[in-house]
């Protein structure tokens, strides 16, 4: 929630929540800005060994990041302790001058 709060308070581009950036599978990114291909994961639990982790979310996670960049989307990973105002905005202005990247897998039919 303070991910989205701070985007909007420094009215970044439009973001899409749980977003199902690969159609053939079911992976979802917390945030994704479509229109530059960036996708936002704000990892939790990273002080009580949370579901980010541990081995099996942990092996998730890297193939759902992998397939992300290997279809173009850029993909920035956030803890909770990053969630600042500053670093948001930071982000915020990367989201504005990245130009989107091209994808170098195919989506299985």
């Amino acid at each position: 929630k303070k991910f989205a709060l701070y985007w909007r308070m420094f009215n970044g581009p439009s973001l899409e929540t749980e977003y199902q950036f690969c159609p053939d599978r079911k992976f979802r990114a917390d945030f994704a800005s479509i229109d530059n291909k960036l996708l936002f994961e704000v990892e939790g639990g990273q002080w009580v060994m949370g579901r980010h982790q541990r081995g099996a979310g942990y092996a998730k996670d890297a193939e759902k990041y992998n397939i992300a960049t290997a279809l173009g989307w850029r993909v920035f990973r956030v803890t909770s302790s990053m969630l600042t105002p500053s670093y948001v905005e930071d982000l915020i202005r990367i989201a504005r001058n990245l130009s989107p990247s091209k994808s170098f897998y195919s989506v299985r039919k």
